[in-house]
Order: C-alpha cells, then sequence, then structure tokens
C-alpha cells in the first residue's frame, strides 16, 4: 500500500512535542493501523479534506458536492461560510464527523477587505483598528443561524496589510464565533465614517490553512476519478487526511494497546492505562485520547492537570466524551490474557 510521506511526517510530528513518558511500553502490530497507512475506503468513513470553498455555493451545497463526488451517504463541514465568502473550509466524512464540534470551537483567522465610507487619516484608522484587539461585544447579524443576544467575543490580532484610498487589508485572528462583517460595521462607527466587508476569506480554522493539504473541488474530483480508472490511491491520499489531523490543535494522551477496547466501550480512563501525554491541559480541558499508533480512539475531559499527573499513582485522567474507534479492533485486557 502506497504511504504518503507528507502524512508521515505529520503524525511523527507528535513525537517532537512536549511529551511526558509514564511507560516504555510498545504497542503490538498484530491489532491497529496506523492512520496513514488506512485503505481508502477506509478514509471514506475516517477521513478529513480540507477543502477551499468558492464564492457562492453554500458551505451545505460544499458538502452535497463532496458526498456526490466520493458518492458517500455523510459528510459535514467545520463551521459555516457565507455564500461569498472563500477559504478554508474542513469537511469531515462518514464517522469523521464525530470530530467536527472540535473545529467549530478552534480558533479563525481571516484576510478581510474593508471599504470605509470615506477616506481618512491612516494614523487614525490604524488607532482605532487596534483598540479592537482583546474582548469585544457582539450581537449576530439579523441572518445568523444563532441566537441574537449580546456576547463577548475575543480579537487575538488585527495586521493592516494595505490601505488604498477607501479601502483596508487587513488580516484578523480571532475566537471562533466572531462575525466579521459585523466587526467591519463596528469599526466604522468608532471612526465615525461607516464601513462594511467588501470581501473576506478564511485562511486559518484550527490546524487547517492555506498551506496544508488545501484542495479544490475540482481537484477532488479530479483524483477520485484518476483513483477509479486507474487505481492510482496517491493524488486521492494526498487530499483526504486521516481524520486524526482534524485534532492536532488538541492535546493528547497516548495509551496502552491493553486499554484501548476498554475506552471503546466508554470507560473513563485510569492512570495504569497511560502511557505518554502532552503536558499542556487543565483539568475540564477537551483531549484527544491515542493510541500508540497514533490512532484515535476518542475525545475526553481531563479530570486532572496534567502538571499534577506524574505525582499520582492511581486514580482517574479523563473521561471518555465521544468514541471514534470501533469496539474490538484491540482485544480485550480479558482475551489477551
Amino acid at each position: 500500500m502506497p504511504i504518503n510521506f507528507s502524512l508521515q511526517q505529520i503524525f511523527l510530528e507528535n513525537e517532537k512535542e512536549d511529551l511526558i513518558t509514564l511507560s516504555s511500553e510498545t504497542t503490538d502490530f498484530k491489532w491497529g493501523k496506523i492512520p496513514q497507512q488506512r485503505s481508502i475506503e477506509e478514509l471514506l468513513d475516517y477521513g478529513i479534506i480540507n477543502i477551499d470553498k468558492p464564492a457562492r455555493p453554500t458551505s451545505h451545497e460544499v458538502v452535497s458536492y463532496i458526498k456526490k463526488i466520493l458518492d458517500i451517504p455523510k459528510a459535514g463541514h467545520s463551521g459555516t461560510l457565507d455564500p461569498q465568502v472563500t477559504g478554508v473550509l474542513p469537511v469531515a466524512l462518514g464517522k469523521a464527523t464525530r470530530i467536527l464540534n472540535t473545529l467549530l470551537l478552534s480558533g479563525k483567522e481571516y484576510v478581510c477587505n474593508m471599504r470605509l465610507h470615506r477616506e481618512l487619516e491612516e494614523e487614525r484608522l490604524h488607532l482605532i483598528m487596534k483598540e479592537y484587539v482583546g474582548d469585544i461585544y457582539q450581537r449576530p447579524p439579523v441572518r445568523a443561524s444563532v441566537k441574537r443576544v449580546l456576547r463577548v467575543r475575543k480579537i487575538y490580532e488585527i495586521d493592516v496589510f494595505e490601505i488604498k484610498e477607501m479601502e483596508v487589508l487587513f488580516r484578523v485572528k480571532c475566537q471562533a464565533g466572531t462575525y466579521i462583517r459585523k466587526l467591519c460595521h463596528d469599526i466604522g462607527q468608532s471612526l465615525s465614517c461607516g464601513a462594511h466587508m467588501k470581501e473576506l476569506r478564511r485562511i486559518t480554522t484550527g490546524p487547517f490553512n492555506e498551506d496544508n493539504f488545501l484542495t479544490t473541488l475540482q481537484d477532488l474530483y479530479d483524483a477520485f476519478e484518476w483513483y477509479k480508472e486507474e487505481r492510482d490511491e496517491i493524488p486521492l491520499r494526498n487530499i483526504i487526511l486521516p481524520m486524526e489531523y482534524g485534532v492536532k490543535h488538541l492535546s493528547k494522551i497516548f495509551v496502552k494497546d491493553t486499554t484501548v477496547d476498554t475506552l471503546c466501550h466508554g470507560a473513563p480512563l485510569a492512570l495504569p492505562g497511560v502511557s505518554k501525554y502532552t503536558n499542556n491541559f487543565q483539568k475540564g480541558d477537551l483531549i484527544a485520547i491515542f493510541s500508540l499508533k497514533h490512532e484515535l480512539i476518542a475525545l475526553g475531559e481531563a479530570q486532572i492537570d496534567s502538571n499534577k499527573l506524574e505525582e499520582k499513582e492511581q486514580g482517574l485522567i479523563a473521561s471518555v466524551k465521544k468514541v471514534l474507534m470501533g469496539r474490538n479492533t484491540y482485544p480485550s485486557q480479558k482475551k489477551e490474557k
């Protein structure tokens, strides 16, 4: 089976993280499978695609196109983009749709072209836009799909790239759920001149950005047709990523083979089952629980701060909130004995 070496490097990146090792136990390759070695059929049920959404179709229509292209019954996107907005739209396939909530809540980054309603001094514009970095209040627009209540959203960064007459090109890094159209309107109000969003492109959502396997609907169609006609998997493997890529931004716990099946049955994770972990989570955080082959087993909630884990000798480490791996993929402890 061909292996995508770019993907292989991505999964090796986990080893470069700040991992704390509790056990030197290794994995048995009699069961389970390294994610990048899944078959195409398995990727169509446990894969995710970084689609470059074009202008005009809705996010829902893009998902519908993908289902038709790949002839699959189920897919879902990670956060609605308005029809005229382009850019990064991760689309999960089959059972991988269970991880989409982790992307809905992840940070976003956009490039926006804002049009002012009259020309202003650049210095004043820069000063006002800097004031919007930090917590801001927003009420969703009338056409939004969420309840129109005042809420707080965080703007992490605003960088102005270019100002040309009444048009301002800028990048904004923000919390999920921030409305850039409303941000432009509010900036215009603060400038006492008015402003509106002319163009918008999303360049990052969670671990997905324009530099990581971004593909078009046409490229997806061509790769799938090539696979069907020539049985050449490589172009399609460069597009459909294992779902594990979609949780790269989460804290991680890697567990022993003997613990995997109990987690697949929804049991909480206890300390004896932990092999290693990233030392960056706090109690209550959402975490990704992996096998030693880097397979995503489940999403869980940390029951302890990671910096206190080494001090413990027993006890619960995480509760299981959503199981991704099928039961009996690994043998139960009872069978193993």
